[in-house]
């Protein structure tokens, strides 16, 4: 039986003290013995620290939004896996879609990343999906297959990831995909992750589900048997939602 994960991710939200607050009241609710569901948030850069302080000994897991693929250098702006893993990450998300949309990020530069995060004995949580003219135009599954196959590309364990699946047009639009439309790709997911690694290692494979998750459906999207748990965005601004979903994948 998989152990499902959900991750809070902040985005650009949150000044420090907003976001030790947060983290508190989520911790508060929770408790520090919850075992049934992996849980991890993940704040903007300059919070990391201070959530971090909260959430220290507790079983909820300091997640970055984003990494580079070098270890140091001239990059400006940029954050290194080992500066992160210095400051308590053990996860790593990788091709946001909103990475790709706004910074240009490819299926190449997500390879690297995800192959850099793993190097230095990181998790990561590798996004990929497809577009509103993507799906009305069929090509879902082409989508998610070549994501799938240039992300993990040169990638040989797959135990320190998590695959999350995020139709974009689902993204802060309040749209969502049914339960039903997200397991099929779910479901399409785990057999290109069978054609590439074998049965054993795509049926131990989180894959996550994001894209206007919310109290109101959690429990009817995690019920579904290759739905791992979800990629929160909205909900987990506010302690109240993303303890409730966290409760409906546990």
């Amino acid at each position: 039986m998989r152990k499902k994960i959900v991750v809070g991710n902040w985005k650009m939200n949150k000044a420090v003290a907003e976001a030790g607050e947060l983290a508190s009241a989520i911790l508060g609710q929770l408790g520090h013995g919850f075992v049934d569901c992996e849980v991890g948030i993940a704040p903007a850069f300059p919070s990391l620290t201070e959530v971090g302080k909260v959430i220290e000994g507790s079983d909820i897991r300091l997640v970055a939004q984003n990494c580079h693929y070098e270890d140091d250098g001239a990059y400006t702006g940029e954050v290194s896996v080992r500066m992160l893993e210095s400051l308590g990450c053990t996860y790593i998300i990788a091709g946001h879609s909103e990475r790709r949309q706004y910074f240009g990020e490819t299926n190449r530069t997500v390879n690297l990343k995800v192959r850099k995060a793993l190097a230095e004995g990181m998790q990561v949580i590798m996004c990929i999906g497809e577009t509103l003219e993507e799906r009305e135009s069929g090509i879902t599954a082409n989508i998610v297959t070549t994501q799938v196959r240039e992300g993990l590309e040169s990638v040989s364990d797959l135990g320190g990831v998590v695959i999350a699946y995020e139709p974009v047009w689902a993204i802060g639009t309040g749209k969502t995909a049914t339960p039903e439309q997200a397991e099929e790709v779910h479901a399409s997911i785990r057999e290109t992750v069978r054609s590439m690694y074998g049965e054993a290692v795509a049926e131990e494979l989180r894959i996550q589900y994001g894209g206007s998750v919310k109290p109101s459906n959690a429990a009817e999207l995690f019920a579904m048997p290759n739905i791992d748990g979800g990629l929160i965005g909205g909900a987990s601004l506010k302690a109240d939602d993303f303890v409730a979903i966290v409760r409906a994948a546990g």
